[in-house]
């Protein structure tokens, strides 16, 4: 089924005549959704991911607990972080600009994404206000702009809430942004370090290995850099040497993880420097299963959410 969707998905989003066609059906499905309540749409799909009954009454695994915040944890300030763009100032005020991967452009016009307007320079294009990840542009590389433009045209109409029920992507405006792409000196895009804090401390960290591969692993560590055995919807990766910039990272996560109950805070670590990435609150939306079903409710336990239950 995740196959079949990832196809409908790639049709509509990729295909000129799919975009066309099944544009309408998206408008009536996003209806739908207006009308039905979020606790029933989540509640339906948490069972159809996960094979048991989402209890939101007493949530007690981790990905149930993920799943409850959805809907009684919305605050403006999550809004504000969401955003790729507005998420900057967050940062520099928590820890500092030198966390920040360099902006390089920024618009609301797709129109205005062209050659004439971005640096010669290696570079990400991505829109502010989902995950649908970006275009990679390297120096010398031939691109198809009108394409190009084209994709950022119909992302800048989407709305994220609607395919995920998380509310602080519901009123973000959108915008593209363009920032400076980090690489290893091989040319490698970076390990993504996701440093998962529950009430303001780090939990686990989680690294994912070959993220544009089809064969994508995955490690999770304790802060003392401890593999912990658990896999959380991936088999265990190649083995990682410890961070030299460990607490540093864990500091800067903390910091930016003060004001949240659940926060996710996406770091990399390139050329011995530290670069925020961005601040997640529902970890693949609370709809991945565990290998070991024991560490989600052994991580469960650990998030504490009585204070505002």
């Amino acid at each position: 089924m995740s196959n079949l969707r990832k196809s409908i998905s790639d049709f509509y989003r990729k295909s000129d005549f799919g975009y066309t066609i099944t544009r309408p059906f998206y408008k009536l499905y996003v209806l739908g959704l207006k009308i039905v309540p979020d606790r029933i749409i989540i509640k339906r799909s948490f069972k159809k991911h996960m094979g048991y009954a989402l209890n939101l009454d007493n949530p007690i695994t981790l990905n149930e607990k993920i799943n409850w915040l959805k809907l009684y944890d919305r605050k403006d300030l999550h809004a504000i972080v969401a955003d790729k763009y507005k998420v900057r100032a967050y940062v520099e005020e928590k820890v500092g600009a030198q966390y920040l991967i360099p902006l390089l452009y920024h618009t609301k016009d797709f129109r205005d994404i062209r050659p004439e307007n971005l640096p010669d320079s290696n570079y990400i294009i991505k829109t502010n206000h989902d995950s649908s990840g970006g275009v990679i542009v390297r120096e010398g590389s031939s691109i198809e702009w009108n394409s190009v433009r084209k994709r950022f045209k119909r992302l800048l109409k989407e709305n994220h809430y609607y395919s995920t029920i998380e509310w602080q992507y519901k009123n973000i405006e959108p915008r593209l942004i363009v920032e400076e792409l980090l690489t290893y000196e091989d040319g490698k895009i970076p390990d993504d370090y996701k440093l998962h804090c529950f009430n303001g401390k780090l939990a686990f960290i989680m690294i994912d290995f070959d993220r544009h591969t089809d064969k994508r692993t995955r490690n999770l560590y304790d802060r003392d850099w401890n593999l912990i055995p658990c896999n959380w919807g991936r088999p265990y990766g190649k083995d990682l040497e410890r961070p030299k910039n460990l607490e540093e990272m864990i500091m800067v996560a903390e910091k930016l993880a003060q004001d949240f109950i659940y926060i996710r805070v996406d770091l990399y670590l390139v050329k011995g420097s530290i670069f925020f990435g961005e601040l997640t609150f529902h970890h693949a939306s609370g709809f991945q299963k565990f290998i070991q079903k024991e560490c989600d409710y052994k991580f469960g336990e650990l998030l504490k959410i009585k204070e505002l239950q």
